[in-house]
């Protein structure tokens, strides 16, 4: 086999041995796990009990609602603008380090991990930093904007690869920081059947996004020899994610205050 069949093959494996020690491992419920104690288990379905109760207090679990709340289309919107910027910056990295100039494919496989590296620490930080202020909003729009202007600062400094892949690094690190708090943000406003229901709404309208921003690369590239405006168009798409999850945030405790 060629070398792409044995990369295809070598990272599909982890997931399909993980998806088997799931089935094993990964418990249902309190009762399920056997490293508690019974007195932990009690303690920990009377916090969830607690929880849940608060949750479902101001939060819809009607599916036909969740479909046409206006706040789960802007999610959508939101997540499609940033699967643009994802999935075009992830599909087009290792061609754009290429163009950088005369690189091994080993060297630009090192180079390639350079992006990722960073943005794998910082999406752990930011997602703690998000869970101790127990701020959401600007947890995602902040990172998104950091996102789209790193995407435009790399098309600016084309001339310099050590200044192009800094900038590269930095969008990968705000773009990939905006999904841990991100997916806080439905079931903020939906539970149970709702809740389902909205996620699976906002992945399949966000996941087009993931069509998108390669083909945006891509287009732009064979148009222009370039890529200074496939990314500056993805840092735009970016951007107005941003902008919309601070407008949503906006929204929300208008709504909230109003309801005081």
């Amino acid at each position: 086999m060629r070398g792409w069949q044995w990369l295809f093959i070598l990272e599909g494996l982890p997931a399909v041995v993980l998806g088997f020690v799931v089935l094993f491992v990964l418990n249902d419920k309190p009762d399920d796990a056997k490293w508690l104690d019974a007195e932990e288990k009690k303690w920990l379905k009377g916090v969830l009990a607690v929880e849940g109760a608060a949750r479902g207090a101001g939060h819809s679990s009607d599916l036909k609602h969740a479909l046409t709340n206006r706040r789960v289309w802007a999610f959508s919107l939101i997540y499609f603008g940033i699967l643009i910027g994802l999935y075009g910056l992830g599909m087009w990295l290792p061609q754009i380090i290429q163009g950088f100039g005369r690189l091994s494919n080993f060297e630009i496989g090192l180079l390639t991990v350079i992006p990722y590296l960073f943005a794998a620490i910082a999406m752990f930080a930011w997602g703690l930093h998000s869970d101790l202020t127990n701020e959401r909003i600007w947890h995602v729009a902040l990172p998104a904007l950091v996102g789209a202007v790193g995407l435009v600062a790399s098309a600016l400094l084309g001339y310099s690869p050590v200044l192009a892949l800094a900038a590269l690094t930095v969008s990968a690190v705000g773009i990939y920081s905006t999904l841990p708090s991100f997916w806080t943000l439905p079931t903020s406003i939906l539970t149970g059947t709702a809740a389902a229901g909205g996620i699976a709404l906002i992945n399949s309208v966000g996941n087009l996004g993931g069509y998108l921003g390669p083909f945006l690369i891509g287009y732009f590239n064979d148009r222009t020899q370039g890529y200074t405006v496939g990314l500056v168009t993805l840092a735009a798409f970016i951007m107005l994610s941003g902008f919309l999850t601070l407008i949503v945030g906006y929204v929300g405790r208008k709504e909230r205050s109003q309801a005081v």
